[in-house]
């Protein structure tokens, strides 16, 4: 008898076109042999559907054997879709509900890994309510620039911008409060950018590290944003750029988050590798599974398949849940 996965994808996020890519991509490389996928879909205003039918959570999930969560941001990310499932009593993939939503809030997150000995950038959060013209000329006589300007919670570098000014400051921070009502403003370091996935119990090891990927951004962006991202282009992202040294130290740091963190089943980290050390971004608990994501390109650099990866973390849901 096949096992049922719900596919969980869309919800009311500033990532719901990108969930359903993800959700599209589970669904099309799960092993139909021995899986019997459910397209199980959220619209934007947190209505859930099942055969194009809206219905309430409980009976869409009626019958599934573990659900896979295939959205981001707001909602699928950050503990409250977890919380539901949890109700539910319904086993499904990615971290719990605390842990969600302590990595979904990137200035909880950088509070959290300071202890792990991991280095992050010097950063501030401001909030709303105030003029940010008079917010962005304080932040520029006393912070330093470069700065990069990214909202609190949130993914996908959704509202985030770098200011190599007053005016681009005032702009970015403008851009940012419209995601959220807290922002992260950060010293932009140059560098190198490294993504690196971990998966649970995988190749022997409790917590596997993939090879580290290098981020090239494209020529019109000092980062990876989020046009870059899904604009469909083909850009560089080039595994195996890093000394031997920088791996390991990648490798172990992405490890240090996931577990210092307590993720689940699989995570991915992002850093700057820089003359001054690496620093920490910001951990997905699910990133990205398209055509055009960073884990799957990890995962086949590592010489795995994303068929594969997705088998590995129903295992684990349905064995933990």
């Amino acid at each position: 008898m096949r096992t049922v996965v719900g596919v969980l994808r869309g919800g009311p996020s500033n990532e719901y076109e990108v969930s359903l890519k993800t959700g599209a991509s589970v669904l099309q490389h799960l092993d139909k042999e021995k899986y019997e996928p459910r397209d199980i879909f959220i619209s934007r205003d947190g209505e859930w559907h099942l055969h194009g039918v809206a219905m309430h959570p409980e009976r869409a999930l009626r019958g599934v054997d573990v659900a896979f969560n295939a959205m981001h941001g707001e909602y699928g990310e950050d503990g409250t879709v977890q919380r539901l499932l949890d109700s539910l009593a319904v086993p499904y993939t990615g971290s719990g509900t605390h842990s969600s939503g302590l990595a979904f809030n990137k200035h909880r997150t950088r509070e959290a890994v300071v202890p792990l000995g991991i280095k992050i950038a010097h950063g501030r959060v401001v909030e709303s309510g105030r003029s940010v013209t008079e917010l962005a000329h304080e932040l520029f006589r006393t912070f330093p620039h470069p700065a990069i300007v990214k909202p609190v919670t949130g993914g996908s570098s959704v509202g985030t911008s770098v200011a190599h000014n007053f005016h681009g400051l005032e702009w970015a921070l403008e851009r940012a409060f419209a995601v959220s009502p807290k922002v992260l403003v950060e010293e932009f370091i140059k560098g190198r950018e490294a993504t690196v996935g971990v998966l649970d119990d995988f190749r022997g090891e409790r917590t596997y590290a993939l090879m580290p990927v290098e981020i090239v951004p494209p020529p019109t962006s000092s980062f990876f944003d989020y046009d870059a991202k899904y604009s469909g282009h083909t850009l560089e992202r080039v595994p195996g750029h890093f000394t031997d040294q920088e791996k390991q130290l990648l490798a172990n740091a992405a490890r240090a988050v996931h577990e210092g963190l307590g993720l689940a089943h699989y995570s991915r980290s992002d850093f700057i590798v820089s003359p001054r050390g690496i620093y920490f971004l910001e951990v997905n608990t699910l990133p990205g599974l398209t055509s055009e994501s960073l884990l799957p390109k990890a995962l086949a650099a590592g010489g795995s398949s994303l068929s594969h990866f997705l088998d590995h973390v129903i295992t684990l849901a349905r064995r933990h849940g």
